[in-house]
C-alpha cells in the first residue's frame, strides 16, 4: 500500500480532529508544511483564481497539473486533490486524470455530485454518479491504486429541498458505490451535523463558513476532517489590497515593514 495514501487515510481515523488547509500554489504548500501541518489540500477555486480563471473548471487540467507537480515536489507530507466534477464528460475520462495525479504523487482527491450547465450549478442524478464513482473505484482496484476518494455532496452548498433526506439517502449511495470520505460543504448546523455523522461508517469532512462550531465541538460531533475551502485565499489577497491602500495613505512603503 503507498505509504503517503496510508498516512493520508490515518489521518481520517483518529480521535483528534484532522485540519486540511487548503493551498494554491507551491509556495502556500510549503508554508503549512513548516507551520506542522500533516497534510494539505487544493482549493480549485483559489488555484483557478491564482491564474486568472472561473471557478467551476474554466481552468485547463494541464494547468492544474502543472501546479500540482510543482507542489508534489516541495511537500513531504500527502496532498489531496480538488478535481471538482473530474474534468471528464465519462468515468473513462475522469479515471485518466486522476492516472495523471496519481503519477504526480497524490493521496487522494474530491470528487463532487454537482454540475455546471446553462442554468447554474445543480446536482447531479444519485444513482448516475454513484455509478461513476463505482467505475473509477473499480478501476483503481483493477490497476492496484491507493488513492483516498472524498466525494462531496453539495446538497447543503445547494440548499436543496428535503437536504437532510437527499444527503442520507446519497452518504449510502456513495458508502456502496467505494467512496472512503464525505464531504458536505456548507453544512453547519449541529444537528444536521450529528445526523450525517451517525449515517455512515465514513469519515465526515465539512469546510469553514459563518456559524460552523468550533473545532472542538466539531471533534465532538464525530467528525473526522475540516477544510478551509478558498477562503484563506481570500483573506490573503484581501491583505494585499489593504496594503496597498495603506502605501497609498502613507505616501511611503513603511506599511510593508510594519
Amino acid at each position: 500500500m503507498s505509504s503517503v495514501f496510508n498516512t493520508f487515510k490515518e489521518l481520517h481515523q483518529g480521535n483528534q480532529l484532522f485540519v486540511l488547509p487548503n493551498v494554491w500554489n507551491p509556495e502556500s504548500a510549503r508554508r503549512f508544511q513548516e507551520k506542522g501541518f500533516p497534510a494539505a489540500g487544493t482549493s480549485s477555486a483559489a488555484v483557478a483564481a491564482s491564474l486568472g480563471y472561473e471557478d467551476g473548471e474554466g481552468m485547463p487540467f494541464d494547468d492544474y497539473l502543472f501546479l500540482v507537480r510543482r507542489m508534489t515536489a516541495v511537500l513531504r507530507i500527502p496532498l489531496s486533490v480538488d478535481i471538482e466534477m473530474g474534468y471528464g464528460d465519462s468515468p473513462d475520462a475522469i479515471y485518466a486524470n486522476i492516472s495523471r495525479l496519481l503519477e504526480a504523487g497524490v493521496a487522494g482527491i474530491n470528487i463532487e455530485d454537482s454540475i455546471i450547465g446553462g442554468e447554474g450549478r445543480v446536482l447531479q442524478p444519485a444513482a448516475s454518479f454513484a455509478a461513476t464513482l463505482e467505475a473509477v473505484r473499480n478501476r483503481l482496484t483493477a490497476a492496484g491504486a491507493h488513492l483516498f476518494l472524498n466525494v462531496r455532496s453539495d446538497t447543503y452548498l445547494l440548499n436543496v429541498a428535503d437536504k437532510e433526506a437527499e444527503t442520507l439517502q446519497r452518504l449510502r449511495l456513495y458508502e456502496a458505490s467505494g467512496a472512503d470520505g464525505i464531504f458536505l460543504p456548507c453544512i453547519a448546523e449541529e444537528a444536521a451535523i450529528a445526523s450525517a455523522v451517525s449515517s455512515t461508517s465514513l469519515p465526515l469532512n465539512v469546510m469553514c463558513v459563518p456559524g460552523l462550531p468550533a473545532l472542538r465541538t466539531l471533534e465532538k460531533l464525530g467528525v473526522k476532517r475540516v477544510s478551509m475551502g478558498p477562503f484563506l485565499y481570500n483573506q490573503v489577497y484581501d491583505r494585499v489590497g489593504q496594503l496597498s491602500d495603506a502605501i497609498a495613505t502613507a505616501g511611503s512603503f513603511e506599511p510593508l515593514f510594519i
